[in-house]
């Protein structure tokens, strides 16, 4: 298989999207405090530092439901074709793909969460008094992914649009509320 193909392949579009929404969200709980305050400015080695923490992070756990959801359907398939012994599939060259996807899975999803946290957070630091762009850039980049989602699961486009909107929106007042970074 072609690398363009594995990596901007339509089976990549999941981690790709995880990826940025979460990195987007993490960013927006851990940053917002520092973002919104008139006492501190957000620098470029902050952004690095929340950037990486949400990408590891996310990787991790998106890492750890692939694989399981792809052992989980080698394990129903078992059960589908009344096998008797369990989990025979997955110690077989189908379980080595079935590892092998979900850490390309979760390469793709380290990278998009890196950057879709580290843009906006670049943002703030790159406009320190007008840091709070970071947050509006943020959320707009949320809704276009909503837009996006909405349009590739035949759903709705004002739905998707203002729920992954609205959760940047909430994660950013919980972000103000716990003030982490």
């Amino acid at each position: 298989m072609k690398i363009t193909g594995w990596v901007f392949g339509r089976e990549r579009i999941f981690p790709l999207l995880i990826g940025v929404v979460d990195g987007i969200l993490t960013a927006l709980t851990l940053a917002a405090g520092q973002v919104l305050s008139a006492d501190s400015a957000l620098d470029l080695t902050l952004a690095l530092r929340i950037s990486t923490a949400s990408a590891l992070s996310g990787a991790f756990v998106f890492f750890v439901a692939e694989y399981a959801r792809r052992r989980g359907e080698l394990v129903r398939v078992e059960h589908q074709l009344s096998l008797t012994a369990h989990g025979r599939l997955a110690a077989t060259r189908l379980g080595k793909i079935a590892f092998n996807e979900a850490v390309g899975g979760a390469v793709v999803a380290i990278v998009c969460n890196f950057l879709g946290a580290l843009f906006p957070l670049l943002v703030g630091a790159m406009l320190p008094g007008l840091s709070w762009l970071a947050i509006v850039i943020a959320i707009a980049i949320l809704g276009a992914l909503g837009a996006s989602i909405a349009r590739a699961v035949f759903g709705s486009v004002i739905w998707w649009t203002l729920m992954l909107m609205l959760a940047g929106v909430l994660l950013t007042l919980v972000g103000v509320q716990l003030h982490i970074a």
